[in-house]
């Protein structure tokens, strides 16, 4: 096995292990404290330490597995430049909405999500949109693009603003658990100064979520319009993993430390984001023919010879 797909695989497991270890903390220890003052000093400090630390290891190896399976499948021009203004745009965005409030609203980050960037965003963050962006991203690229190509039909202007539109949206479904589970329970790591009348969560939050991930998932749209390419079912699995693990970190978070109303926004990311990218990997193409000519989307693709996707 190729050492660049053993540490996609190792990334990916210790990406899921830790949210799993972060869900037992949250929900079964920290309820209980007489178990943890019950613990030995070092136990103590072991458990202080994994809280303190757990957002960051889930989020770090999230990304570097994304990170992997896109260079390994896509190639290093199709990560970096998804993945710079992804980072980049993402951090405005966020510095921006710290400071002023615009466009997800009043709020601000608290601890347990590591350093903070100008002491207002944890450099966690630009990775995590990133991760669930590009996720997204190749998702639905793979059912208004991909499709397609593979059958040498017209793939455009509409396409284009499709997959973009599409994946934001995907990406906004997940927060649609992930907001109230990270800043309304227990332990939140971060802090709206307003309450929202969606849930607790401003409805500007919901379309900053969606304004920002489209945004940069255009822009990275740009760079791959250059070199079309067909996304298989194959490549889609860790994708697939990702998003569905981290769409269920944040609805059992959700649905156990919240009141029943919080079932109508779980089941909304369900219908407008679970569901979907499901579909989306069953009607993925099953085999590649590796890169399309350089050429504009907006060009009638050829007939291709077909192989077996990379597995």
């Amino acid at each position: 096995m190729k050492p660049l797909v053993i540490a996609e695989r190792i990334c990916l497991i210790t990406h899921v292990l830790s949210m799993t270890f972060g869900l037992a903390g949250l929900l079964l220890v920290v309820p209980h404290p007489e178990f943890i003052l019950s613990l030995p000093s070092w136990g103590q400090q072991l458990f202080q330490l994994s809280m303190g630390t757990g957002g960051v290891v889930y989020i770090v190896f999230g990304a570097a597995a994304i990170a992997l399976h896109a260079y390994r499948h896509f190639g290093a021009s199709k990560l970096w430049t998804f993945l710079i203004p992804a980072v980049g745009i993402s951090l405005g965005s966020e510095l921006l909405g710290t400071s002023t409030g615009f466009p997800f609203g009043h709020y601000g980050y608290l601890s347990g999500l590591g350093y903070k960037i100008a002491g207002l965003v944890p450099f966690t963050i630009p990775l995590s949109w990133f991760y669930m962006g590009l996720a997204t991203f190749v998702l639905a690229y793979s059912g208004l693009i991909s499709r397609p190509l593979m059958g040498g039909k017209l793939a455009g202007v509409l396409a284009t603003i499709g997959t973009v539109g599409l994946a934001a949206v995907l990406l906004t479904a997940w927060d649609f658990v992930l907001d109230p589970a990270m800043s309304q329970t227990s332990i939140p790591f971060w802090q709206f100064q307003e309450v929202g009348a969606f849930f607790g969560m401003p409805y500007r939050n919901i379309l900053g979520w969606t304004g920002t991930g489209a945004v940069f998932m255009a822009v990275g749209m740009v760079f791959w319009r250059s070199k079309p390419i067909i996304i298989t079912q194959a490549q889609l699995v860790l994708p697939l993993i990702v998003y569905l693990v981290n769409f269920a970190f944040g609805a059992v978070i959700t649905l156990t430390s919240l009141d029943q109303r919080f079932i109508i926004p779980t089941v909304i990311g369900l219908v407008v984001g679970v569901l979907p990218v499901i579909v989306l990997w069953v009607k993925a193409p099953l085999v590649s023919s590796g890169p399309v000519p350089s050429g504009s989307l907006n060009e009638s693709t050829p007939s291709l010879p077909v192989t077996l996707a990379s597995k």
